[in-house]
């Protein structure tokens, strides 16, 4: 094939300037995303050669190597893993982000197929992180042969990284990929056998294949010239070549740690927290869990594929293994590492493995102790205890010190599924909820916390919620609670109401919606509060009566309340009915939502209410007063145009 010109994707020539920097702040990242893109194309090719042996061709040993030249001034890295097409270099060095796993299952046929559609997505062999190597280079050239092509089907792709690439034959004998960048001026110091070997042991030393790099020696110079270092033509591995996970606990430190999970999880924070386990028994495997400091922008998104990465006997097997993990701890990153599964595992076959189900619990255990242990450490101080002693808080407890309230900002809403998803953790999850109340607008609050502090008689936890903290928290539902004293969780995310329909009681103690049926304060509503509802409920009869008259296609019923003490009206739903603000959330997602009606509450001590009786605007008043409530809660009137004349009638 002669030299072709073709021009990048449309998007290529922005996201280029972002990704080498913005995203890539820092310039050596760029040796750890090319020597991870080197390794994966390794894991695709052993994976591959799973039914095809004869793709390893002459060449059974998978390796990594990392050469420079300082006269050419390039940086090469090279693998013997699946290698590229002509076709494959066109389309996916052409596209910002673009995996070729897709492309690489899609061409597997008959059983072969179904079991690597069944693996998901393995990691693509060049992603933005490709592109991250402009951070350094003025000019890339990949050249590259697919395992099973003959020689002389090589290609080789050149571009300067900004509109255009070309695209060429070329005869290469070894198969994989040899990415060679065109040093800048100011990247000169990448030059450098230390400087690269400090760089791959910072970032790489995990990779459980061998990076290479050529040794070299001192030579002493002649004729008054300075000495130098030379290389001397044998090759020598620089990273560990075992896989971190694998190592003692005692060997890693935390640094390394931190750069594992960043190469794993392509995050530039380091985690809030990780456990590190070798879990015997029935069931035998590693475990290698990490909680992320930030929530991604796609945590919401709960189609796309997300899981901690599964190794089966230190062998790459998937990247997203949902079976792993429950979809409410969907941000959980890190690895698993198996001995009982086998090597040719699918995710249909893990979603039936009696091993993965020990699995998945045991990880899932292992991760909400993670979080008891950062909750449980959220705040120290140093102080006098029960036994007359100051208390000594340690650098290790405060280095915890409010990564907890981190971590709840960012994925307290996600936690909360758990309720739902997870019957047999509910109780664990419950006591790591926190919330808003009536007393502090700072997410805080856990269910112990309110419990503790109940007012004597108190039988039920209050809650209340809406759509944003600022409805709940002036919600006239809570006029009486305010009067008397009582705390109320306020509840705004959107989450909320799904998840407390799993949740009835915290440790034996119901929690009560201040939205939902008569309100019910038991004890702490004295004889004279309950008989002087009673006679304002009786007299008002006649009133009520044509209220559910005028209002009997908006209002399943009205009666008369005492949780209202300042707002003339509000709306609740049955104890067993659906909350109007969850109708509308479902309603905006375009679900269907049952055709219920709320019932609207009067506070008969209102001028409003009492101005009913007897006027002749009572029907307009009537509507009035039902789409005051509506509003009040965050809905909108049914006919907003109706509900303003209504208003300007009145005002006139």
């Amino acid at each position: 094939m002669s030299k072709q010109t073709h021009s990048f994707q449309a998007e290529v020539a922005q996201l280029l300037h972002l990704v080498t920097h913005s995203l890539y702040s820092n310039q050596e990242i760029f040796l750890r995303e090319l020597i991870s893109n080197a390794s994966d194309a390794c894991d695709k090719l052993r994976f591959e050669a799973l039914n095809n042996a004869g793709l390893y061709e002459d060449a059974p040993n998978l390796e990594v190597r990392v050469a420079f030249d300082k006269a050419a001034k390039t940086l090469t890295i090279t693998d013997n893993g699946i290698g590229m097409s002509e076709q494959e270099a066109i389309d996916h060095l052409g596209t910002i982000a673009k995996s070729g796993t897709k492309d690489f299952m899609s061409r597997l046929s008959g059983d072969q197929k179904q079991t690597a559609s069944e693996q998901g997505q393995l990691i693509g062999q060049f992603g933005v992180g490709f592109y991250s190597g402009f951070i350094v280079a003025d000019r890339i050239t990949v050249e590259s042969r697919r395992a099973g092509l003959p020689a002389e089907q090589g290609v080789r792709w050149v571009s300067g990284g900004t509109g255009d690439f070309e695209v060429e034959s070329i005869n290469r004998p070894q198969r994989g990929t040899s990415v060679i960048l065109h040093l800048r001026d100011d990247a000169e110091e990448f030059l450098n056998a230390w400087k690269l070997k400090s760089v791959i042991a910072k970032y790489s030393d995990h990779i459980s294949l061998p990076i290479l790099m050529e040794k070299e020696e001192w030579k002493d110079g002649e004729n008054d010239q300075p000495g130098e270092m030379v290389k001397t033509g044998e090759w020598e591995a620089v990273n560990k070549a075992s896989a971190l996970w694998t190592r003692p606990k005692k060997d890693i430190t935390a640094e390394q740690y931190q750069d594992f999970y960043k190469a794993i999880s392509h995050d530039h924070e380091n985690p809030l927290t990780w456990s590190h386990n070798r879990v015997e028994g029935n069931t035998e495997y590693t475990q290698l869990l990490y909680i992320p400091a930030k929530a991604p922008f796609d945590l919401w998104n709960r189609d796309k594929k997300a899981g901690v990465k599964l190794y089966v006997k230190r062998v790459f097997i998937m990247d997203d293994a949902e079976a792993l993990m429950p979809t409410y701890l969907r941000f959980v990153k890190g690895v698993i590492d198996s001995s009982d599964l086998p090597l040719n595992v699918s995710r249909e076959l893990l979603q039936e493995s009696r091993d993965v189900r020990s699995i998945r619990e045991g990880s899932t255990k292992r991760v909400l102790s993670m979080l008891e242990d950062l909750a449980k450490h959220d705040s120290h101080a140093a102080g006098e205890g029960a036994d007359g002693v100051t208390d000594v808080v340690s650098e290790e407890d405060k280095a915890r010190e409010g990564k907890y309230s981190q971590f709840y900002a960012e994925f307290g809403a996600v936690l909360k599924e758990g309720l739902g998803e997870d019957f047999g953790n509910r109780e664990r999850i419950a006591k790591l909820l926190r919330f808003p109340s009536t007393t502090t607008d700072t997410v805080t609050i856990s269910l112990a916390d309110y419990k503790a502090r109940m007012k004597e008689g108190q039988e039920a936890i209050y809650y209340i919620t809406a759509d944003t903290l600022a409805a709940a928290k002036n919600s006239p539902q809570l006029e009486v609670f305010k009067k008397k004293g009582i705390e109320v969780l306020l509840m705004a995310d959107r989450v909320d109401e799904w998840a407390l329909n799993y949740l009835h009681d915290f440790d034996g103690t119901p929690l009560q919606s201040v939205a939902k049926g008569a309100v019910d304060l038991g004890k702490l509503q004295d004889e004279a509060e309950k008989k002087a509802a009673e006679e304002a409920a009786e007299s008002f009869k006649p009133v009520l009566a044509q209220l559910k008259e005028a209002l009997k296609d908006k209002a399943q019923d009205v009666r008369v309340t005492t949780r209202l003490v300042d707002s003339p009206a509000c709306l609740v739903t049955t104890e067993d009915g659906m909350s109007t603000q969850l109708a509308r959330l479902l309603k905006q997602a375009g679900q269907q939502a049952p055709d219920t009606k709320p019932v609207l509450e009067v506070n008969p001590e209102h001028a409003l209410v009492k101005k009913l009786e007897g006027s002749v605007h009572f029907h307009d008043l009537a509507h009035i007063l039902f789409d005051q409530a509506l509003l009040a809660e965050g809905g909108l009137p049914e006919d907003p145009a109706a509900y303003v004349k209504r208003v300007n009638a009145l005002l006139m």
